[in-house]
């Protein structure tokens, strides 16, 4: 009697478990974190050696006399005039001149703000509401933009990162791409590089939306700014359960899919801040919120936080002499991008403006000659790391491109005389070993599209 009764307990609590047993959840959905991937091609190239050019590396780096050697679009070798060449390599006499890695301009709006500059073309500030991390610059970039081609031949500007404009708190994604003539963005896309977000602080964003509902103050800038990152933790959190554990997968929603990137580790933080003050609140919040900022742009104040800068690990990009043009840009010296350097944080020059990024490398000889003048010797050759290493670095992109260390990427500029001088020119202009600009060589000046017929058709300056 006893072991019936067991018997019929124990089956009645199997059955009870396994009605109580819940449903199998679905398994997560993984979201496409790169719908619009790059198609970039590298163009032809052929093995190609440079011999009796002074070399600057990028990396600070300085051989006279020295030899490059590049193929299948990288860099083989860089040293003195005893390396061997390739078989069938193409010769080039170096002698007089100099050899440095593309410059990179970490901040132009290329594309999103073209040529010609009419309000038809005015694609790069969505300024529409004062957050607005869901737009990508890279659906407005026009590949035709004439300015591309006018910063290769007449800038020796191989890389650039194409940002969102500066009305918004959040502006939008960045995107990175090679200066090749394209029929799309997605076939200048720079392969596998990080997106980046677009941040602004200070007097931008409080002037556009002080009259459209706010902020209107600094205080409300930095208020709108820490509850949209409240917002995104909350999103990050719950896609972090979902893709542990399945379920119901929550509510897309663009803006925030491109915050958790950055609370992810995977977008980098480009912050438009002029003042040291806020600056400092930034790298605060980015303490408060778990995140990395990258970069600081424009900071014409970074002289006063650059051991702040060296602490944390963040770049600076800064122009060699624009100041004073609103309260904001008041306090800005021009021993500023020396000043950052001699501190040990990462400097960069930059250019913000389609004319500018045709002359960064005298932009940087501004610089360097300021920061002399004020006693901070820096070489010619440790001051390239500002056009080129550094902002690969502040990029991600330091291990791929940015100096002449075998096996990077042979974006290579010859140039006619020393760089820094404002009489040098590029003569010869290489993006993954492909000679994409020759000055001797009226084929190879790249036109747009667009520029076909029109006057002026190709020239540069």
């Amino acid at each position: 009697m006893m072991r019936s009764v067991v018997a019929a307990a124990l089956v009645a609590a199997m059955l009870g478990g396994c009605a109580a047993t819940p449903p199998l959840k679905a398994p997560p959905i993984r979201i496409n974190e790169d719908p619009y991937p790059s198609t970039y091609a590298r163009y032809p190239g052929a093995p190609t050696v440079i011999r009796g050019a002074t070399i600057f590396d990028g990396e600070g780096g300085r051989i006279n006399d020295g030899t490059v050697i590049f193929a299948d679009g990288a860099v083989v070798a860089t040293g003195d005039a005893s390396l061997a060449s390739p078989a069938g390599a193409i010769e080039i006499n170096g002698a007089g001149k100099f050899v440095t890695p593309g410059i990179i301009d970490v901040h132009s709006h290329l594309g999103d703000y073209p040529s010609p500059g009419v309000e038809g073309n005015s694609d790069g500030n969505e300024a529409t509401g004062a957050s607005r991390p869901e737009v990508w610059a890279e659906h407005s970039v026009w590949p035709q933009d004439p300015g591309f081609s006018r910063a290769l031949a007449n800038g020796g500007v191989t890389s650039l990162q194409i940002l969102p404009g500066s009305a918004n708190l959040f502006g939008g994604r960045s995107v990175v791409l090679k200066n090749v003539p394209a029929r799309t963005s997605q076939g200048m896309k720079f392969p596998g590089a990080p997106y980046g977000l677009k941040m602004a602080c200070g007097e931008n964003p409080k002037r556009v939306y002080g009259n459209k509902g706010g902020p209107g103050t600094r205080m409300g800038n930095v208020a709108v700014t820490r509850a949209t990152w409240l917002k995104a933790q909350d999103y990050d959190r719950k896609w972090d359960k979902y893709e542990k554990v399945g379920g119901d997968m929550p509510g897309r929603d663009l803006a925030m899919d491109t915050l958790r990137g950055v609370l992810d580790g995977k977008i980098r933080i480009h912050n438009h801040c002029y003042r040291a003050d806020e600056m400092a609140i930034m790298i605060d919040m980015s303490h408060e919120f778990g995140y990395k900022i990258s970069t600081f742009h424009h900071a014409v104040e970074s002289y006063k936080v650059a051991d702040l800068l060296a602490r944390e690990g963040i770049c600076s990009a800064m122009w060699a002499d624009w100041y004073g043009f609103k309260m904001e840009s008041y306090d800005g010296i021009k021993e500023n991008i020396p000043f950052v350097d001699r501190a040990g944080a990462c400097a960069i020059v930059h250019s913000d403006d389609a004319n500018g990024i045709q002359r960064l490398n005298q932009e940087a000889a501004k610089a360097l000659a300021d920061g002399r003048r004020a006693g901070v010797n820096v070489s010619d050759e440790s001051a390239w790391r500002w056009l080129s290493f550094n902002p690969a670095k502040a990029l991600g992109l330091e291990s791929r491109v940015g100096s002449l260390k075998p096996g990077k990427m042979a974006d290579i500029v010859l140039w006619n005389g020393n760089p820094f001088s404002t009489y040098t020119r590029p003569e010869k202009v290489w993006i993954d070993g492909a000679m994409m600009y020759d000055s001797a060589n009226p084929r190879l000046r790249p036109v747009s599209d667009f520029e076909l017929g029109q006057p002026g058709e190709g020239d540069t300056k």
